[in-house]
């Protein structure tokens, strides 16, 4: 076994050094998100409602199966809860690099670590967001990126593979426990036929609906589950129109200034969406690793097609940004001009960079869902170029 060269050793001890000041100086103080979720699991374990108005915008919004992942954090100090949860944030990023990769690999081999690296520079702002909050989306796209990946392994093997394909499920599984959005990838999977992938899921799913009995009892636990759909449907209005929601519903409803024909127009959107995402599907027959793109135009729409979209979300459109990158080649010059100008956008919209009033601007007409929505158009492209 070869020893670690001395430059690898010196990256690495630089690497940490950076994260745990960065913990230190300016995130440890912060994690406000994580916070909330952390009190979640103390109320859990006392068998707590999880859902009170008393916490104003502070209220849990997720699953009573989410509080469950936060349980074994909550009887630690805060601050050390808070150390573990940002080592396990980092490494989900890590993760999300790695896997998005191995997804965009060609037949040359994985990504280039210059896409890679340009792909991150492009959305480095919603992960250090992510970090700064405490937030748990970069974990489930790490686990939907695993996901991935083993659809894609599973569809280029000689022969397809039952253990494979129920592990890919667990991973969906899981993420749609801890936060409803995974289920986009449900009509997905009814699409292609990867039904051991579904039914394995749905189990986990169903099962995550269940596990909070242990500490509710069971009529308890369809109390809190009740409790949960209704603090959100009272929550959510009031957020809609939020400067940070980057949704296509926020989007129209900045731009009608709340009208009501904005969740009409929000449902033809959708159904477009899903148009788009129907033709996307249709030309990828023939195409290699086909399930790459797939997987990064649902996760890309994520952010878009669930009411509460926030900024820092559009994280899980990594993978989309890689195979964009990778595949600039593949557009034309008039193309590649508005795809750079489109991603120095992305990247360089940063409060602290353009001052409170241009950014205050930039939220309010939702720039970045139409950032976003460049960047799927650019990924149907290449889809019916046969390129991705």
């Amino acid at each position: 076994m070869s020893r670690p060269r001395p430059t690898t050793i010196l990256i690495a001890a630089a690497v940490l050094a950076v994260l745990a000041a960065l913990f230190v100086l300016k995130v440890g103080p912060g994690m406000a998100d994580f916070e909330v979720n952390y009190k979640a699991g103390n109320r859990l374990w006392t068998g707590e409602t999880l859902y009170r108005t008393a916490d104003s915008h502070w209220q849990f919004k997720y699953s009573p199966f989410s509080a469950l992942l936060y349980l074994p954090l909550s009887a630690l100090p805060l601050p050390a809860a808070k150390a573990i949860w940002f080592v396990l944030v980092i490494l989900s990023i890590g993760a999300i690099i790695l896997l998005a990769r191995e997804a965009a690999a060609d037949s040359r081999g994985a990504a280039s670590w210059t896409v890679v690296l340009l792909s991150f520079l492009a959305l480095a702002k919603d992960f250090l967001r992510e970090v700064q909050l405490g937030q748990i989306n970069a974990i489930i796209t790490a686990l939907l990126m695993g996901m991935t990946v083993l659809i894609i392994r599973d569809d280029e093997a000689d022969r397809p593979s039952a253990g494979r394909q129920a592990a890919a499920g667990l991973l969906w599984g899981l993420a749609a426990a801890l936060k409803p959005y995974a289920l986009i990838f449900l009509p997905y999977f009814a699409l292609k036929g990867k039904w051991r992938t579904l039914v394995a899921g749905a189990a986990l799913i169903a099962g995550s609906l269940a596990m909070p009995s242990l500490f509710y009892g069971i009529p308890g636990n369809w109390a809190v589950i009740e409790e949960w759909i209704t603090s959100l449907s009272r929550s959510t209005p009031g957020l809609l129109a939020a400067q940070d929601n980057v949704s296509l519903l926020a989007f129209l409803m900045k731009w009608t200034n709340g009208s009501a024909a904005a969740s009409m127009i929000y449902g033809l959107g959708v159904a477009l969406l899903a148009g788009f995402t129907l033709t996307f599907l249709s030309r990828g027959r023939g195409v290699p690793r086909a399930a790459a793109a797939e997987s990064a135009l649902l996760l890309l729409f994520i952010p878009l097609i669930s009411p509460l979209g926030w900024d820092y979300t559009f994280l899980s459109a990594f993978l989309a940004v890689v195979l964009v990158i990778g595949g600039w080649a593949s557009f034309p010059k008039p193309a590649r001009v508005l795809l750079a100008i489109n991603f120095l956008v992305v990247g360089l919209a940063l409060y602290d960079l353009v001052g409170r009033r241009l950014y205050a601007g930039f939220m309010a007409w939702s720039v970045p869902t139409v950032n976003f929505l460049i960047i799927a158009a650019a990924l149907f492209y290449l889809r019916w170029k046969k390129a991705a």
